[in-house]
């Protein structure tokens, strides 16, 4: 079994995929979606939980060899660079979403150096934009941001632009045509649904949505 499939039957185990066609969820980004992905519940999961952590730190190790800091984006993707940190015998840092609101007021947690190479692990990329935000944070840091890594990718062109734009690459673990292929293979979603999940993938990835 590859590494994507192993994943994605690791998210349909925790719960972490929710589908309803008709009540169209929310994401952070402004999108109206019928699947929505909570990779957060993955952490309850140990087998789970060790398969990701096990898959980042191989994307890392394949994609960037060099990177000397891990930092994962606040909250969700904390606890990933946390594993993937601890595997690879890296140092970790964390981003917030904004600059705390008190004390020294910072962004960025953890012990950063000006120059250090840092890859960036996410949980979920939709449109890239808050693993894009926290690329930003760290380079006003005088980090170099080699990459960024996440556990699961809706595949959108807009992500692939926008990273593209910022300067950085990024790989997933796994996406949302392995998803919605082995939901399918395990009988997790109902057949009736598919079509529909495709349609509004495609016209979202053409920009239609």
């Amino acid at each position: 079994m590859t590494i994507q499939k192993e994943v994605a039957q690791g998210m349909l185990k925790a719960g972490a995929v929710s589908i309803n066609p008709t009540n169209l969820f929310t994401w952070a980004s402004g999108i109206k979606s019928p699947i929505y992905c909570d990779t957060r519940l993955t952490i309850s999961y140990p087998n789970v939980r060790k398969t990701i952590a096990r898959g980042l730190a191989q994307l890392i190790q394949e994609n960037f060899p060099v990177a000397e800091v891990v930092a994962g984006t606040a909250t969700a993707g904390i606890p990933h660079a946390a594993w993937v940190s601890d595997l690879l015998d890296l140092p970790m840092v964390y981003v917030r979403s904004k600059p705390k609101g008190h004390g020294q007021g910072n962004q960025t947690e953890g012990k950063l150096h000006r120059g250090q190479k840092v890859v960036v692990v996410e949980d979920i990329i939709s449109t890239g934009g808050s693993s894009i935000n926290a690329v930003e944070a760290l380079r006003r840091e005088g980090a170099e941001v080699i990459g960024v890594v996440s556990v699961y990718s809706y595949m959108l062109n807009r992500a692939d632009e926008n990273f593209k734009e910022a300067g950085v690459p990024y790989k997933s673990l796994t996406n949302f045509e392995t998803l919605v292929e082995t939901a399918k293979e395990n009988q997790e979603i109902q057949s009736s649904d598919i079509p529909g999940l495709l349609q509004w993938h495609a016209d979202l990835k053409e920009g239609k949505l």
